[in-house]
């Protein structure tokens, strides 16, 4: 297959190029740029070539080039322009955001104190009802223990003054009188408090 697809290929090559290659010393020697005594004509057409090409350069494709080239300032101008008012802007949202961070945070310091405030207000009132609450159940409880110290008292005045009067009974056979066992109890017990 490959001999079949290069075949076609090596016989244009053979057709085509040989030839021409054959003929390349004759084309060599009749060059005509080369030739001294064709130079004149040749400048002038160049000269005329020159001229269109400048003409159609300066009047057509520059023009063309020149206005591309406005338009893409033009456009690259309002983009800066544009781009330069989005940056303020973005500023200035920036500036209105932190604005209104440091406000909130503001707001929220003083909730906070303001909560803390109560709490600590709250606090002292119900400290302050607690301590005339305790001095009130303290006071009770006073109360009820010198009733009870009173009453325990009373109670061991009456059975040392029995057990006083059984014992000088018993000592002395005679029964001493009442008053005179609670005198005798009254006095020990100041000296003993």
């Amino acid at each position: 297959m490959r001999i079949e697809k290069t075949a076609p290929f090596s016989s244009f090559f053979a057709s085509t190029l040989i030839p021409s290659l054959a003929s390349a010393p004759a084309m060599a020697a009749e060059l005509p740029q080369l030739d001294a005594s064709k130079f004149a004509p040749q400048v002038i057409w160049l000269a005329i070539s020159f001229a269109i090409l400048y003409i159609v350069m300066s009047k057509v494709a520059l023009p063309k080039i020149a206005n591309v080239l406005e338009q893409r300032s033009i456009l690259i101008d309002g983009n800066l322009k544009r781009a330069e008012e989005l940056r303020l802007r973005a500023e200035s949202a920036r500036k209105a955001y932190d604005d209104a961070l440091a406000a909130a945070r503001a707001d929220a310091r003083e909730r906070v104190k303001n909560v803390r405030d109560a709490a600590h207000a709250e606090a002292q009132k119900r400290s302050d009802g607690m301590d005339v609450k305790l001095a009130e159940q303290v006071k009770s409880a006073e109360a009820n223990i010198a009733e009870a110290r009173a009453k325990a008292m009373g109670d061991i005045k009456a059975a040392t003054a029995e057990v006083a009067a059984a014992a000088v009974e018993k000592l002395i056979g005679e029964k001493i009188d009442n008053a005179v066992v609670d005198a005798a109890i009254d006095v020990m017990m100041k000296e003993m408090a």
